[in-house]
């Protein structure tokens, strides 16, 4: 029998939803406690790896930041980034290395609990079964999140997502507007600009870190520092720390700095964030469609500067109190300032036939039909244990440090729910035997 066949009327002691990194993290953890489970993965193992990354995408994290439970990274090169393949390769690899018991293919597209039991029923095409326990782990970015304004842009300028962005030679020919500085925006307008083609970018918030300083990584100087470790119960803004942009920065050819200022110097053109379209949706307005830019361009980049300043700051100070050699290093000195606003482009003049939205990803918890969400739709945890008996999530941003979302971290976090589920399931035995009733007691475990 198949194992998509064997899910429909089974009985798990848990159901883990998603076979990324975090799920087979936790996959990996409840196995080695000798703890029955199954991990359903809607597509197959690096589907957002292998079908939501652009042709050179790699990590922006060095190799040995890579440490999935059992199996850290073994290549030779640690120091370097692994691009797109060798990424999914090593999600397959580590599937080989400790066969958990995966079904791939089926999608669950329903959670709830059953009525008088306290067990979780999980529906899905192949049939509906049912967990004592589930962990969550689909991660934070489900749906692609494209603004309004974009319905209102002409039918003859191509639009993408950034999750469907390859290469510069999928687009018409012409010039590209990038909405968006984040992570993937800079490097998608990079990719264009390195092609050759004219690229305007609507630059927003997002800071940005330098790649060395001062004869490392700087990801290795913050690692050094506790940073990467340091729980967000330690902060006083934890809300605030979970919605923060990550900063840009790319592992490109070996790793380097982002910088939007000397893109601009060599040609690229740089706006303010994108406001606004005027023109008629899905046609041609008469005189031609204008985006429309804040007058925050300047101020964006100088934040950019400063944030990742800052961070040198706070490595100049480790070197210090630690008496570290390190060799000395100037600091960044811009390369380019914007010469005033453009408050408006008309696409047609600017030769823009394409444009890539590199705006995000909303969450999409719909299949969840469980009250463990905050007003915002955001998973209410500590730690990744909800106040739902049983029900608990992994892989989320910032969950509890950093890394809870990347290869760096996600293994620890998965480690401490599985040691949590563990002790539900034991506690919830002991109580059965006494009282009959062993989902009565799931929530009294403490979490942390």
């Amino acid at each position: 029998m198949s194992p998509v066949a064997r899910l429909a009327g089974t009985h798990y002691p848990v159901a883990v939803v998603g076979g990324g990194q975090a799920g087979l993290s936790v996959s990996y953890h409840l196995s080695t406690r000798g703890i029955g489970h199954v991990v359903v993965e809607a597509d197959r193992v690096g589907h957002e790896w292998r079908e939501r990354r652009w042709d050179s995408f790699c990590l922006v994290t060095p190799n040995w930041q890579c440490r999935l439970p059992g199996f850290p990274y073994q290549g030779d090169d640690p120091d370097g980034f692994m691009v797109r393949d060798e990424i999914v390769r090593y999600l397959q690899d580590y599937v080989d290395f400790f066969r958990p018991p995966l079904v791939e293919g089926v999608p669950v597209t329903g959670l709830r609990r059953a009525p008088g039991s306290g067990r979780f029923e999980l529906a899905t095409p192949a049939g509906e079964f049912t967990a004592d326990q589930v962990v969550v782990a689909t991660g934070p970015y489900h749906t692609p999140a494209v603004p309004r304004m974009a319905e209102r842009l002409p039918a003859d300028i191509e639009q993408i997502h950034s999750s469907r962005y390859r290469n510069a030679a999928q687009l018409s020919a012409g010039g590209v507007l990038v909405v968006g500085s984040g992570q993937s925006g800079c490097q998608i307008a990079e990719d264009l600009h390195l092609a050759g083609r004219q690229v305007h970018l609507a630059v927003g918030s997002a800071p940005r870190v330098a790649r060395f300083y001062r004869g490392r990584d700087c990801v290795a100087w913050l690692d050094e520092m506790g940073h990467y470790a340091r729980g967000i119960d330690t902060f006083d803004d934890a809300s605030a720390v979970r919605m923060r942009v990550n900063h840009y920065v790319t592992g490109r050819d070996g790793g380097r700095d982002i910088d939007l200022r000397a893109f601009a110097r060599d040609g690229m053109r740089l706006y303010g964030r994108l406001t606004g379209v005027d023109g008629t949706p899905g046609g041609t307005a008469p005189g031609g469609t204008t985006v429309e830019f804040a007058d925050d361009l300047k101020v964006n980049l100088d934040r950019a500067d400063a944030v990742a300043e800052s961070i040198k700051d706070a490595i100049d100070a480790h070197i210090a109190a630690r008496g570290i050699q390190a060799p000395e290093e100037a600091r960044y000195v811009p390369v380019w300032e914007p010469s005033g606003h453009t408050p408006g482009l008309d696409l047609a003049e600017a030769g823009i036939t394409s444009i890539v939205w590199s705006t995000g990803f909303t969450r999409d918890h719909r299949w969840i039909e469980i009250p463990a969400f905050d007003g915002r739709g955001y998973p209410m945890h500590r730690r990744g244990a909800t106040s739902v008996p049983g029900l608990y999530f992994l892989g989320l941003p910032w969950q509890y440090s950093w890394g809870s979302g990347r290869f760096e971290a996600v293994g620890r976090d998965a480690e401490f729910l599985a040691g949590h589920i563990d002790a539900s399931r034991r506690l919830a035995d002991v109580c059965g035997a006494l009282t009959g009733a062993p989902d009565s007691v799931a929530a009294a475990l403490p979490v942390g």
